[in-house]
């Protein structure tokens, strides 16, 4: 598909690797410029660093909400998770993205244009493999979110989708937590995947690329599940 994106101007949060490098990649060779922003750059879920950050930028065109994770946490029962460890992954993923996504809208409006992709996760259509509460409860939350703004945000030209990978072996988290699954707990998870194979970065940036395309500007509100069938079976 061919994006068109020549003089548009792109963030994407959550870069230091894997999904939201390959979707910075992604947009590059469609011809944006890119910014990219990870907690190394600027503290996302802080409105004053992320209002700094947004106001050297200018004009945002496509707003890629990468940024979260599980912020080092492993499941616990509800009753042993701090309030902190709560609102640290809440903050990471739902926080981020409204922040954000806050920044670039006026200017959106003001052009008339717009493209925001979220990136829930398969935990956020289902339950969170790690047991973490706080990161399903955020990312059901960010799908809530491309409805809610999808719905706000139509009349000005603007699109907002979400995709919600499955099982992608991109960063050291998710190799520690492919390691921990062993040759059983791999084995099983390759069978609950119609492809039978782990997803690759590149697999979630090309559904971004989709979803920025012009050929995409009647397609908003939506969350497509990229996970290898997993959710089809």
């Amino acid at each position: 598909m061919t994006t068109g994106l020549t003089g548009r101007t792109a963030v994407v949060t959550g870069t230091a690797h894997g999904i939201g490098a390959a979707i910075a990649d992604a947009l590059r060779a469609g011809g944006a410029k890119v910014h990219g922003v990870d907690r190394d750059t600027a503290d996302l879920a802080s409105p004053g660093a992320v209002r700094e950050f947004f106001s050297g930028l200018g004009g945002v065109d496509i707003l890629v909400n990468n940024a979260g994770g599980v912020c080092g946490q492993v499941g616990h029962p509800l009753e042993d998770v701090p309030v902190e460890d709560w609102h640290a992954v809440v903050d990471a993923n739902l926080t981020t993205a409204f922040l954000c996504t806050r920044a670039v809208v006026p200017g959106m409006k003001e052009r008339r244009w717009g493209r925001i992709v979220n990136i829930a996760s398969a935990a956020g259509l289902g339950v969170s493999r790690t047991g973490i509460q706080a990161y399903a409860s955020a990312k059901a939350g960010q799908i809530g979110f491309t409805r809610q703004m999808a719905h706000e945000l139509g009349p000005f030209g603007i699109t907002v989708n979400c995709i919600a990978p499955g099982f992608i072996l991109s960063n050291p988290t998710t190799q520690q937590q492919w390691q921990g699954y062993g040759a059983d707990g791999q084995r099983q998870l390759l069978q609950g995947i119609a492809l039978r194979r782990l997803g690759r970065p590149a697999d979630i940036a090309n559904g971004v690329r989709f979803f920025v395309a012009e050929e995409s500007s009647w397609v908003t509100g939506q969350t497509i599940a990229i996970d290898g069938g997993h959710a089809a079976l």
